[in-house]
């Protein structure tokens, strides 16, 4: 392992994460594992790149050196960011699965107990039997989860890092909300939100904001597409702010109007269900219970809204598409897993389709504590109510008068003699 002091963390940090995945390992009888997972890789190493289309592999022997299998432009990363030292790139005309064979067989372990990530996205079916077919005297066996058992409970370092990635959050989120008004396009607010973000200190995340306004908020998973936002509408937005690929999220809505009286309803039902989340949620609850929890409070509502997903999920490390780690725990009915101290979560309580056609979210990230939870935010919850919002072309006339006024302002204090 290479010494260095200019990573994400300290090095003891991966040493220690190093140290837990093979007490791991080692209980699941293997004598080496095959990461593929660009999270895991990056959880373990701090390599990171755009470029994991490409294969690689971080294959870490029981009681040997680890070593990485890359595409030969990647392997820049691996010195730059990385306290890897053996390293075998391949070119692109090159064969990445033979090149992880060779590799296998250089370092003794072309007939041990091999585990790999089967479930992996960036391990496809094709590769994997490649490995299989090649590959005949090893053992081969699924380890999917080895990784993210170490992950699963941030260390108090991993918490502070996160801190960074909410205060981009909070800044994106705020810009968000102050660009709403009648006569924006919902690109212009998406723009806002992810200036705000970077200029915070926020580095590309997993997922852009979601913008959505009026009608369109009814749709899954949208995000702006150019629609003009008119008066009286609502616009629900949705932030993940990410720094060293750790990401925090929150959900806002803003009401261009009058706050109706089942839109008041849907942000109490919403702030009440966050509430009880600080109230209640603590180490050893299961996240099935901690589920029912906001489910309940949600569904108990007049407005005719519900909770259609998940009510949250483990948040931390993430590359494209998603910024959640919600493959690793989701809170979710008849999910047995107990929450533990150092777990991060995105709560999102929000209300899908509130009078039948608009859907809004207050949500929250935190992280469990060995008493209770705490959030990463200080934001208010309340939706933003802009009830006399002027139209941007209004503002732009008092801008222009404005500067009108004080140009002949200064005309007249010179032709005064007085200093401008």
């Amino acid at each position: 392992m290479k010494q260095r002091d200019d990573m994400t963390f300290p090095i003891e940090e991966y040493q220690r994460r190093l140290a837990d995945l093979r007490e791991r390992i080692a209980l699941r009888h293997l004598d080496a594992v095959v990461i593929s997972d660009p999270e895991n890789i990056m959880y373990l190493t701090d390599y990171q790149t755009t470029g994991y289309s490409f294969f690689q592999a971080l294959v870490v022997p029981l009681d040997d050196e680890p070593f990485m299998i890359t595409r030969a432009m990647e392997e820049s990363n691996i010195i730059a960011r990385t306290w890897v030292e053996r390293t075998r790139p391949y070119p692109d005309t090159g064969d990445a699965i033979q090149m992880l064979v060779d590799a296998l067989r250089e370092f003794g372990l072309a007939n041990k107990r091999i585990g790999y990530e089967r479930n992996s996205y960036f391990f496809p079916a094709y590769q994997q039997d490649r490995i299989h077919t090649t590959l005949t005297e090893a053992k081969l066996l699924d380890c999917f989860g080895i990784v993210e058992q170490g992950r699963i409970c941030k260390s108090p370092v991993e918490i502070q890092l996160m801190r960074k990635a909410a205060a981009a959050t909070e800044a994106g989120m705020q810009a968000g909300i102050d660009a709403c008004m009648p006569g924006v396009t919902e690109n212009e607010i998406g723009a806002a939100i992810s200036a705000a973000m970077f200029r915070a200190g926020g580095e590309p995340p997993a997922v852009m904001p979601y913008v959505t306004s009026g009608p369109r908020t009814m749709i899954g998973h949208a995000t702006w597409e150019g629609r003009t936002v008119l008066p009286g509408e609502h616009v629900f937005l949705e932030v993940g702010g990410c720094y060293r690929r750790y990401h925090t999220a929150m959900m806002r809505t803003v009401v261009l109007g009058e706050l109706s009286e089942s839109m008041h309803h849907a942000q109490e039902r919403m702030k009440h269900a966050l509430h009880m989340v600080h109230k209640q949620v603590q180490p050893g609850m299961t996240v099935s219970d901690a589920d029912n929890l906001v489910r309940n409070i949600i569904s108990e509502n007049n407005c005719g809204a519900r909770l259609i997903t998940r009510s949250g999920y483990s948040i931390g490390i993430a590359f494209p598409p998603s910024w959640d780690e919600g493959y690793i725990v989701s809170l979710k009915q008849g999910e047995s897993t107990v929450l533990q101290e150092g777990m991060t979560f995105h709560i999102i309580p929000w209300m899908w389709g509130v009078d039948g056609d608009k859907t809004c979210g207050i949500s929250d990230s935190i992280y469990i504590t060995d008493k209770g939870c705490e959030s990463f935010f200080t934001m208010n919850q309340d939706f933003t109510v802009k009830k006399d919002a002027p139209e941007p072309a209004l503002l732009e006339f008092d801008e222009a008068r404005k500067a009108k006024t004080q140009k002949s302002q200064k005309v007249q204090n010179i032709e005064s003699g007085e200093r401008p």
